[in-house]
Parts: C-alpha cells; sequence; structure tokens
C-alpha cells in the first residue's frame, strides 16, 4: 500500500489536541484591524476547535497525525 501524502495547507493551519480534537485559527484577524473593535480582535485571538460535520474533511487531509 503507498503512503498517503498530508496536504501541506491543512499541515499550518491544524492542530490535533490530546483528546483527539483539531484546533483551528479564527478568520478575520489578518487585516484591516483598525476598523475592528478591540473585543472583536480578542474574541478572534481564541484558538477554535473544528465542527463535526467539518472534522471528518480535515482528518482526510492529515492521515498521520491524528
Amino acid at each position: 500500500m503507498p503512503k498517503v501524502k498530508t496536504k501541506s495547507g491543512a499541515k499550518k493551519r491544524f492542530k490535533v489536541t490530546g483528546s483527539g480534537k483539531i484546533k483551528r485559527k479564527k478568520a478575520f484577524k489578518n487585516h484591516i484591524l483598525t476598523k475592528k473593535e478591540t473585543k472583536q480582535k480578542r474574541r478572534l485571538g481564541i484558538k477554535a476547535t473544528v465542527k463535526k460535520s467539518d472534522e471528518n474533511n480535515v482528518r482526510l487531509m492529515l492521515p498521520y497525525q491524528v
């Protein structure tokens, strides 16, 4: 059986926790930050987990990290 390649974009964007959940970064915190409130920017800095419905797709992209 040949090796399955890991998607390098997914490798950079997702991390697997010890319990098996997948962490992700929230969107909209890269640029044009002057018009966003401090509270919004603070909330966007917190990592989130991938939703159950998207988890299978992410796991397929990360065959050896999960």
